[in-house]
């Protein structure tokens, strides 16, 4: 598997602040691969200089083996990017704005209405081909845009926050395209606020944190740094009464339902797995109790 996206040592300072501070990170052709953060960690900026929107302030970044600050154009070339809001006019009909996204890509009338036609049918918007988008769900408004991407396959598609403002059931059915576009072989660079989307869906994340990336790994590997599946007690009203670690085994659940017993306390017991929120709230917070006593 050879490499998508190169990243060291990237900086930039907006207003006086480093927004991000000495960024490593690779990803690898055909995964998807999330990166998650705060608020204001970072996110949106990190796109905007892989996708050659903002200039970076120090390190070096390459896209599909092309430097974002000396070779800009043939970045553009091979990506697409869909960001937070739909970016497709309200007053055409879906094929409108396929066909004109396709004239700008230099698509001939007869390639932009076949192409057109193609992409509707994938996002499953061919129903709603001649409706003008003002009248499209939000769900609709973000398969449009995701196929306005797919006007030229991209080698890299970079997705900000795609489902942000979705319904669970939008979301979803969002989530089984990504996989598709993934699966035929574009690499999927995706930022989301939603721990559940990242974990339902990349190969790897990254977790940002002050600028920096705090941790890396699969889904799996990061839920294990911070420990296995654990038997909660919890009373009444639903405060921890006590928590004991386990395996997973059923030895070991016995063994911790029975401490747990001897207890003799009153209330309902669960066995919880680590989540991406865990690991999330564990990368967070010690890195800022650290800067703190730094």
């Amino acid at each position: 598997m050879s490499t998508a996206i190169h990243v060291r040592g990237l900086r930039k300072e907006l207003g006086g602040r480093a927004v991000i501070d000495g960024l490593d990170l690779t990803v690898e052709r055909g995964e998807i691969f999330a990166l998650l953060g705060a608020n204001g960690a970072g996110k949106t900026t990190t796109i905007s200089i892989l996708t050659t929107l903002t200039a970076p302030d120090g390190g070096t970044a390459s896209v599909a083996g092309f430097d974002v600050r000396t070779r800009a154009g043939e970045v553009r070339r091979r990506i697409s990017l869909t960001g937070q809001s739909a970016a497709v006019d309200d007053a055409l009909s879906a094929t409108e704005n396929v066909v004109m996204f396709a004239r700008l890509a230099g698509l001939s009338a007869a390639e932009a209405r076949r192409t057109s036609a193609e992409l509707l049918a994938r996002f499953d918007l061919s129903d709603a081909a001649g409706r003008r988008v003002r009248t499209h769900s939000g769900g609709m408004r973000r398969r449009l845009d995701l196929a306005l991407s797919f006007v030229v396959t991209p080698e890299v598609l970079f997705l900000d926050e795609p489902t942000t403002g979705l319904d669970a059931r939008s979301r979803r059915d969002l989530w089984a395209l990504i996989r598709a576009v993934a699966a035929a072989g574009t690499t999927v660079f995706l930022t989301t606020q939603y721990l559940e989307e990242a974990d339902a869906l990349a190969d790897r994340i990254a977790v940002l944190n002050a600028g920096k990336i705090a941790a890396t790994g699969t889904p799996a590997e990061l839920k294990k740094t911070i420990g296995g599946n654990t038997v909660e007690l919890r009373g009444d009203d639903g405060e921890l009464i006590r928590r004991v670690p386990t395996d997973g085994t059923i030895a070991s659940v016995r063994g911790a339902l029975d401490s747990l017993d001897g207890l003799g306390a009153q209330g309902t017991i669960e066995v919880r797995h680590p989540s991406l929120d865990d690991v999330f709230l564990a990368i967070t917070e010690s890195d800022n109790a650290m800067k703190e006593h730094a």
